[in-house]
């Protein structure tokens, strides 16, 4: 490891502002990523797309008069354990993007993006999907906000004419509701302020605090607390090495 983050797990809630940090890094230079954030050229793999195209296909099978697959007509997957597969689909394209890079892990970095609830098995059961060798690479940004915000931030970001979109896809408010208003991040993170146990690895985590939304208007306000919270989670990072 030279002077970044091989993986970085970027999680929250729903709309809690993850999508909008990864916009913002976006938009800064390869040489102040590295300098204010410890971040590379880096890849984001997110488990949303993976779901929508789920949903996608079993709208094209019902269209067919065939059995929908993945989820259920109202929109809520038919088992719990593909929330966990979804997991293991992150997990599988880290190591494809690795073994099709060669040596990424010295100059790159890869967002892993993901939003859980405890109606869904929660963080526990999330992070303990992932392979050791890709915990061991990672560290963790949670991005905090409560329930209330998320679901205001999701209704304002929801944009019916692009449902598929990153930046403008929204649920409904009783999916939020059973999905995302029951978190078990304090029971998972209260054993230890600075890393989480999983499987037996001790990922190092920080929590950037998002009460006030500094995401939507990004800019240098963000700018400085992202400097700050991922500079604690580096001297975290460095003490595995």
């Amino acid at each position: 490891m030279k002077n970044h983050f091989p993986v970085i797990f970027l999680i929250g809630r729903p709309a809690a502002g993850k999508s909008e940090i990864i916009k913002y890094l976006k938009g800064c230079s390869l040489s102040d990523r590295l300098k204010r954030f410890h971040i590379g050229e880096f890849t984001e793999i997110d488990d949303f797309p993976m779901l929508w195209t789920w949903f996608e296909e079993d709208a094209l099978l019902e269209l067919m008069g065939r059995e929908r697959l993945h989820s259920t007509h109202d929109g809520y997957f038919k088992h719990q354990y593909l929330w966990n597969l979804l997991i293991q689909r992150i997990d599988l394209d880290y190591k494809k993007l690795t073994g099709d890079n060669p040596g990424f892990a010295e100059y790159g970095t890869a967002i892993l993006e993901f939003a859980r609830g405890a109606e869904h098995g929660g963080w526990k059961d999330a992070f303990s999907s992932l392979s050791d060798e890709v915990l061991k690479k990672g560290a963790a940004l949670y991005i905090d906000v409560d329930y209330e915000e998320s679901l205001r931030k999701n209704r304002r970001r929801f944009n019916p004419l692009k449902p598929h979109s990153i930046l403008e896809h929204g649920l409904p408010d009783e999916k939020m509701e059973r999905l995302y208003m029951q978190s078990d991040w304090q029971d998972f993170s209260s054993a230890d302020p600075y890393f989480l146990s999983v499987n037996g690895v001790s990922l190092p985590y920080a929590v950037f605090d998002n009460a006030d939304d500094v995401t939507t208007s990004g800019g240098e306000k963000l700018g400085k607390r992202l400097e700050a919270v991922l500079g604690r989670l580096w001297e975290l990072k460095k003490t595995q090495v």
